[in-house]
């Protein structure tokens, strides 16, 4: 991913103004880490397929980072979940102010899709593109998945609803970064269906996975605020720490043996991944 790192260094957003810290506010959080997930999962399809096309891309895995990043600054802002550290730095509206995080957020949303819109890609494909990140970004998509865990904390979901909170929510905009890379490269529709529907199940492992590790990982282990989940709908307050370790082992294996159905390319392309990440409520 240094490619993607490098990429994203050199096209962090730009707003010069004599605002004294708008534009940083802008790169703060892109620039701070994270695991890139989304990102990886769109590049890695491209290269393995059509490396000719990476650098073309990289706007719309970049696009992916910046709507990703957008929905954290939100997601930790006072109204929702008041968090004070994310990827191991101050959130934004503790670093600044609340006025200035929100703003922050609103402007990587809506210049997700301006990077996806110039990026060097067929006119077709990027409608394409910018059709399943709002479809899976928005309305119907994360946003209903944050609306429905802010409305009904302190108010106890079954296991049913949860997944619908967590699909939404998470697994969405992961399954949607599968199909954009497919998207780009022209793989069937039977292959974006299957790689959106794989992408679904192991945006519903991750979930799993960071209740766990909010259960089980100090703040300074994981990066952000842990042990905070108390009044949320959680995988873990509804079933427990042993069962919710139970759930994600079944799914990842579930995703393992998936996994192995797919072509040779797309094995190729995700195995990096499937090593770091579909264990990794293990420790």
């Amino acid at each position: 991913m240094k490619r993607f790192e490098a990429y994203l260094s050199q096209n962090l957003p730009q707003a010069p103004s004599f605002h004294p810290v708008y534009e940083a506010a802008l790169g703060d959080m892109l620039s701070a880490g994270g695991k890139r997930f989304r990102p990886m999962l769109l590049l890695s399809i491209v290269d393995a397929y059509e490396p000719m096309l990476y650098e073309g891309a990289l706007p719309v895995a970049l696009a992916l980072e910046m709507f990703h990043t957008y929905s954290l600054i939100h997601d930790d802002l006072p109204a929702m979940d008041d968090a004070d550290l994310r990827r191991g730095h101050e959130t934004l509206h503790k670093r600044y102010d609340e006025v200035t995080a929100i703003l922050a957020g609103d402007a990587l949303n809506t210049d997700a899709f301006l990077s996806i819109a110039q990026a060097p890609l067929r006119e077709d494909i990027k409608i394409k593109l910018v059709t399943l990140l709002a479809q899976n970004g928005g309305g119907q998509g994360m946003v209903l998945g944050q609306a429905i865990d802010c409305y009904f904390e302190n108010k106890p979901l079954n296991i049913e609803q949860i997944k619908v909170l967590h699909t939404n929510k998470t697994a969405k905009l992961i399954a949607a970064s599968l199909q954009m890379g497919a998207v780009i490269v022209g793989l069937n529709v039977a292959t974006q269906k299957g790689l959106y529907d794989f992408g679904i199940d192991l945006g519903l492992l991750f979930q799993i996975q960071d209740d766990i590790i909010d259960e089980t990982q100090t703040a300074a282990e994981a990066g952000k605020p842990t042990g905070n989940d108390g009044d949320k709908n959680s995988f873990i307050n509804l079933l427990g720490l042993e069962k919710t370790v139970q759930e994600a082992d079944a799914l990842a294996k579930d995703l393992q043996r998936r996994f192995e159905t797919f072509d040779e390319k797309i094995q190729q392309a995700l195995a990096p991944l499937m090593t770091k990440y579909l264990y990794r409520h293990k420790g």
